[in-house]
């Protein structure tokens, strides 16, 4: 109910009779009755710096009694997902982005486009490429932190992919304050994993990842210039920086060997989870 000559009131304040069994029956409509009570507004100021509005129970015994509720839009999420090569981590990404809506970051795919650009990071981080040396961490997870802060990381919120991959790259990133809600590790047995590292391919020229099984190239000409990318032998296992994410957000091991759509059912589960978690934290005021 609006009030003449009275300031306007938030377009989320909500009211509602109390669903008290003594409070069934209202009375007739007064119309000093709102007037006196809006005095009665105590203000509540939230954290994004909007005064809104709450009710005092009124002195008249006659007077229904309302709620007022105030919920804070809860933060967008940040997410770190990780897993060896060949994990699947490249598919769960693309399913999470099209149903969170997140950006997607990968760690290598940005600094190739900082070097493109020719960016002050990029110029750095090309001196070491050009020498055949790995870019210090220093360098990585400053243009990590400066693309997690840009507006549609923010607004949107953020999916880190492959990134940190150790755990001095993991401090540095908690240096800067830089903590996901959620860390996901996709657990796949090794002999899976030498499966579709075997089978797997790299289109030099776009830079997407097929597989001759399961993701075969759409025509020949593709097909003529793929190359199988090395390094895979080793194969790493991630608990230490697992150990760490489990310290500071909450941790998800993702039994990775199931097909794509029941690994993505598993993430989708933790996902929610966390969503509404941080809800019932984030709370209604009541009166």
């Amino acid at each position: 109910m609006l009030i003449m000559g009275s300031p306007s009131f938030s377009p989320s304040l909500s009211l509602s009779p109390s669903l008290s069994p003594h409070s069934c029956t209202f009375p007739s409509p007064n119309p000093n009755l709102f007037l006196r009570s809006y005095s009665s507004f105590t203000p509540l100021t939230l954290r994004s710096n909007q005064t809104r509005y709450r009710f005092k129970k009124l002195p008249s015994s006659n007077a229904p009694n309302f709620l007022v509720a105030a919920s804070a839009k809860a933060e967008p999420l940040k997410v770190i997902i990780s897993g060896a090569p060949a994990s699947g981590k490249g598919t769960q990404c693309e399913l999470i982005t099209q149903k969170y809506g997140l950006v997607h970051i990968a760690a290598g795919d940005l600094l190739r486009a900082e070097v493109a650009a020719a960016s002050e990071n990029g110029k750095l981080a090309k001196e070491y490429m050009e020498k055949g040396e790995l870019v210090p961490n220093k360098i990585v997870v400053m243009m990590v932190k400066e693309r997690l802060l840009q507006p549609d990381s923010q607004q949107r919120g953020w999916l880190l992919d492959g990134y940190p991959r150790s755990s001095s790259q993991a401090a540095a990133l908690e240096d800067y304050g830089i903590r996901p809600d959620v860390f996901i590790l996709l657990d796949v047995s090794e002999d899976i994993l030498v499966e579709r590292v075997v089978g797997r391919r790299l289109d030099p020229l776009t830079g997407k990842i097929y597989h001759l099984k399961y993701s075969p190239p759409e025509n020949d000409e593709i097909a003529s210039r793929l190359t199988q990318r090395c390094g895979y032998a080793h194969i790493i296992k991630m608990w230490l920086l697992c150990s760490l994410y489990i310290k500071i957000s909450q941790s998800r091991h993702v039994n990775g060997n199931e097909a794509k759509e029941h690994v993505f059912a598993q993430i989708d589960a933790a996902l929610t989870h966390v969503g509404e978690q941080r809800k019932v934290n984030s709370g209604s005021v009541a009166a």
